[in-house]
Formats: C-alpha cells, structure tokens, sequence
C-alpha cells in the first residue's frame, strides 16, 4: 500500500480513535488477534507457518520452551535436562502431573512416538527431528534421545512447537500413525477438526481464510490460561489489522508497519516496537526448470550486487528495520561481524554482460502476496523489480496467494521468489538445516537441485558438524565459517529485517514476542 491508498487508511486509523463507528467489543472472556493466517496444515508435524508456531505453542506441550529472554530454554513437559559431553545424548525428565487435554498422562512413549513421526512427514519441518538416531524410554517419565553426531543446539531444538507432543492413544485411534505410510493418514484432515496436546487450549474450530478459535483446555495440568477463548481472525494487510485494533474489534495485531503503528490511537493501543530475528529474502533457483541454465554463480553475484538494502529499508519499511548480512539473522550464533553485500550497479552489469546477459532478460517473478512482519511483499517486489531493472533483469511480477506460492515454491517451479522466515528455536543450524545448499534440505530441492546438483554447496555439512560439536567458546567462529559459506552460495539472499511491531490493546499484559512460538498465548491476561 502506498500514495493515496496508505494515507486514507491511516485516516481512517485516526477517525476511530476520534470516536467514529467501531465494532461490537468481545467478551472479557475471549481474546481476539488479527494477523493474515499463513496456516498450511494444523498438522502438528506437517504444518510449517508463523500462525502455525502461534496455535502448536498453544495447543502442544513441547519439552522445553524458550524463557522471556529469548535465548535460554526452561522447563515444560521435562523439569529437568542433562547432556553427554560428548553432546549426542540428551536425558529428559518428565513432570509427572503433565496430562493431555483427553485427562490420560503424557508418557515418554508419548514423546518417541511424536518426534518419530514428525521424521517420518518428510515436511517441511522435520529437518528439527533429522538428527536422531534412537530414542529410549526406559520409564514412563524419562526419555533419552540419542543423535545421530554431536549437536549443542538440541535442547534449544526440543523447544520448537514442531516438535510438539502428541496424545499418541488419541492420534492412533483416529488413524494417525508415526511409522509407515504417514504420509496417507489423514493427519491434515484430521488434525484440522481436532487437536490432541497437553498444551494450554485445544481446537473448537477453524474456518481457513476466516477464523481458528481455541478453547481453555479443562483438564490443563498448569496454570490455567486467563481468556476462555482465543480467536484468531483473518486480517490481510496492516491497514485492516489496524482498523481492528482501533475499532475494538481485535486486541492484538502483529503484522503491523510502523507507519499504521504510529498513527494508532494511543488511548486504544500499546504498541512495541523491538529489534528482530525476523527476515525476507530474495531466492534463485538455478535448477528451476524455467531458470533456462541463467543463473549461474557470477549472474547470482551480479543480483546481489544490483539490490541497494538501503533503500528497500525505506521504501518498504520506512526506516524501520535493518540490513542482514547471511541467512543466520542478526543476534544469532555466527551473525557478529559480517559484512552485508553491497551495492554495484557498473560491477553488477559487467558480470552480466560477460556471462551472455548484456541486454538483460525477463523472469516471471512469483511472490505471496501477503503482509509478512509488517512489510508489504507487493512493495519488496516493487522495488527489486526496480532494483533489478537497473541492470537489465526485467521481473514480470506475479502476485499470488499464500497456497498458491507455496506450492509452486516446493515444487521447484520458480525460478527467483521472496520468502520469509522467523526462527523455530534460539540457534543458527536451523537456518543452515532449511536454506543450506546440500542434498536433503528444503532449500536444495527448491532451488531445483534435482535437475541442476552442482549448486550443493560441497563444504557446508561438514562446516555444520564442526560447529555444532565446537566448545561454547570456539561456536561464534565456528557458525561464522558456515555463515560466510552460505553468503557465497548467493541463492539465498536475505533483503531486510524489519522491526518487529506488537500492537495490543491497553488492558492486556504478558503480550510478547517469542524465538520459538511468536506469541505465547497463555502469557496473556489482563491487567
């Protein structure tokens, strides 16, 4: 939204605050948020989403979670933890009060049962369970998982929703299976009508494109969540999430820019704004199919060289966020010190000529139209289109839905897309796990890396192993190295990292962002 447009709904912003028509107040009783749903499954090992993270948090207990300094894991289903020093054995110990919404108690079996199938989905979330080898459970409380190599990040792991778990007697009963053909067993439809956790609330109902509302879950085994309800409303742009928030008609919006955040009434809204992990990126596909063999390492090189970060900050952001060096975002083990790729227009027209390219040539140019940490994608592609133009590259924007783009995107079917990414857990092999270049992630299969497997990045893995088993001293340096391998890669190629914004009526406290969930809502009450 830009111009005119932008302007007349930050007007409208304005109006509401100075007492014109607003929405019916909820109950006490029900919490309502207003974000643009991004859910692809509500399959707890299947689903992968911002909104996803949100609803498992809620829904699921996982074994730890991440405290309120967004770094440090503590206790959830475990009370207690303990490493290996050689970090590929991990001891966890069960609470004994724990119990699933059905009322029977969550045993260890509970746990094997549900990392073994979040491993077998083959989503795109069961990178998180890729390392393990065996899990034993020698007693119905204690469950020690064995890695497949050493790995320091897997208690910060073992807090990511995805790794939620799951009433395995509940699942089974309905046909859901953790071996096998779990791919053909309903999950997706299944867990779309119901939900089968210990976590704080349980599924009433979810309406795609409309609402998902949770319930208090009766038989919660902890503190009882303050709300009875939580809605979760489908608002697509921040003007609407705004007009929401302002009229009474939501109580939190978290996809909001800090241009609609400032023109907030301040007697209807307190609003946040913090520095984030939180990243959109431009990404090449060179075995894309409609790629015709264009994008090889010097024309990669010469797009990043073509993009001003700068500028894309103001013109989507308005200042409000920041440049992002590597696909391990800023604050992250790694990201200290690295230099964020420059602008070059004559370096980045001279690399293209040389490859074949002096007269440019067209990409269709795909992207979710959506509203992601506040930044608007139709703007981000605006400007690469722009950016990009200036050295010939012509993008023939195609703006698409959510399901649309992702399915295409897995597909391997776009030859340059935008994407976003929050973090799953505090810790940078997630990124490395999902948008390294070698054969078994995400981002190798959507980069086309069936047709065109010379794009693996060949040193990386073992970059990874070394990190991961490096002392807590030497693991800056080490992630580093795997960094800087990623940045030469240029396929992923992170564009900017905006300020985070939190929105909330006045009367709430406990609103706050999380590394592993986004929005703990059980942390919410009022005041």
């Amino acid at each position: 939204m830009t111009g005119l447009a932008r302007r007349a709904a930050l007007a409208t912003l304005v109006a509401l605050g100075l007492g014109g028509p607003a929405l019916a107040q909820q109950a006490p009783a029900t919490l309502v948020v207003a974000r643009n749903m991004d859910v692809n499954s509500l399959d707890p090992h299947r689903g992968f989403c911002d909104t996803c993270q949100i609803v498992f948090d809620a829904l699921y207990d996982t074994l730890v979670t991440i405290g309120p300094d967004n770094r440090t894991p503590v206790p959830r289903l475990a009370t207690r933890w303990e490493a290996s020093a050689d970090l590929t054995r991990w001891t966890f110990h069960l609470d004994p009060r724990a119990r699933f919404a059905s009322g029977r108690a969550v045993e260890a079996a509970d746990v094997a049962w549900s990392f073994r199938r979040l491993a077998a989905t083959r989503a795109s979330s069961s990178f998180l369970a890729g390392d393990i080898e065996r899990i034993e459970t020698p007693d119905a409380h204690t469950v020690t998982v064995h890695l497949k190599a050493a790995n320091s990040e897997f208690i910060g792991i073992a807090a990511a929703p995805y790794m939620a778990v799951v009433d395995r007697v509940a699942a089974e009963a309905a046909g859901i299976r953790a071996e096998g053909e779990v791919a053909q067993d309903g999950g997706d439809r299944w867990f779309g009508e119901n939900s089968a956790g210990s976590g704080p609330f349980t599924l009433a109902r979810y309406r795609p494109n409309d609402e998902l509302r949770l319930a208090r879950n009766a038989n919660y085994w902890r503190d009882a969540p303050a709300f009875a309800e939580v809605v979760i409303r489908q608002a697509a742009g921040a003007a609407v999430q705004g007009q929401l928030l302002a009229s009474g008609g939501a109580d939190i919006a978290l996809q909001l820019d800090t241009e609609t955040a400032r023109a907030l009434p301040r007697d209807r809204a307190t609003v946040q704004v913090l520095p984030s992990p939180n990243f959109i990126y431009l990404a090449i596909a060179p075995g894309a199919p409609a790629a015709q063999g264009r994008f090889t390492p010097e024309v990669r090189e010469a797009i990043s060289l073509a993009v001003d970060r700068a500028a894309m900050i103001e013109f989507v952001l308005g200042g409000a966020g920041k440049p992002q060096a590597s696909p391990i975002p800023n604050g992250f083990p790694g990201s200290a010190g690295l230099e964020v790729p420059g602008t070059d227009l004559a370096r980045a027209r001279q690399m293209l000529a040389a490859a074949g390219h002096g007269r440019g040539f067209d990409v269709d140019f795909t992207f979710p139209a959506i509203n992601s940490y506040g930044a608007d994608m139709s703007l981000v592609a605006q400007r690469l289109q722009q950016d990009l133009g200036r050295v010939g590259i012509r993008l023939r924007l195609q703006p698409a839905t959510f399901p649309v783009w992702v399915q295409q995107m897995r597909a391997a079917q776009l030859p340059m897309t935008i994407g976003y990414y929050a973090p799953d857990y505090f810790g940078s092999a997630q990124y490395v796990n999902f948008f390294g270049i070698m054969e078994g992630t995400p981002w190798f299969t959507r980069a086309g890396g069936g047709n065109l497997p010379s794009i693996a990045n060949g040193e990386l893995r073992g970059l990874l192993t070394r990190a991961l088993a490096a002392p807590e001293a030497e693991r800056e340096a080490a992630f580093q190295a795997v960094a800087r391998s990623m940045m030469g890669d240029r396929i992923i190629l992170p564009l900017l990292s905006p300020d985070l914004v939190i929105a909330h009526r006045p009367g709430l406290q406990g609103v706050r962002y999380s590394t592993c969930c986004n929005l703990p809502l059980a942390e919410i009450r009022p005041r």
